[in-house]
């Protein structure tokens, strides 16, 4: 078994949401491991970034990365820091992965700055977009198979460009 598509990208990218138009287009199912991690571990992400740190956090999702990896055969979407894990990105070389990148404008944009994205809260939330963004680039490219710029794009948009990508 294994997914069809593995989402990855930035927050503010569209995983989700694209991740779950796709799904539904090819009558496959959807999973999302920032779910898999919340049920894991019994809290939300950013209780367990607050209560236990980064590094926890990173263990138990590469973990839940792994198991779904093996256990799902739809449509399934990482969580932006999956892909800073040298291991998760092995175990990526064998899947189809769909790389959503987007702008630091256009990502500030989309996510507000939630507080409820625990690595973009702070003193100077923009900077840390754009370093996160600067870090994570590379690795992301590194995992692709299909890249699509969903800047200016809505999800159908975005969910016709990852078609159309595996399709050539």
């Amino acid at each position: 078994m294994s997914p069809r598509y593995v989402v990855v990208g930035p927050p503010g990218a569209g995983k989700t949401t694209v991740s779950e138009l796709l799904a539904a287009r090819l009558g496959v199912p959807f999973r999302d491991v920032d779910a898999d991690i919340v049920a894991l571990a019994g809290k939300p992400i950013s209780d367990i970034f607050t209560d236990d740190g980064e590094p926890a956090f990173r263990a138990v999702e590469e973990e839940a990365v792994a198991k779904a990896l093996v256990e799902h055969e739809g449509v399934l979407a990482l969580g932006g820091g999956a892909i800073l894990s040298a291991t998760t990105r092995e175990r990526l070389r064998e899947h189809t992965v769909v790389f959503l990148n987007v702008g630091m404008a256009e990502g500030v944009r989309r996510t507000g700055l939630s507080s409820s994205r625990p690595l973009l809260s702070g003193i100077n939330p923009r900077a840390t977009f754009k370093a996160l963004l600067d870090a994570r680039l590379p690795l992301y490219r590194e995992v692709a198979t299909i890249e699509v710029l969903t800047d200016s794009l809505d999800p159908q948009q975005v969910t016709d460009a990852v078609i159309k990508g595996a399709e050539a």
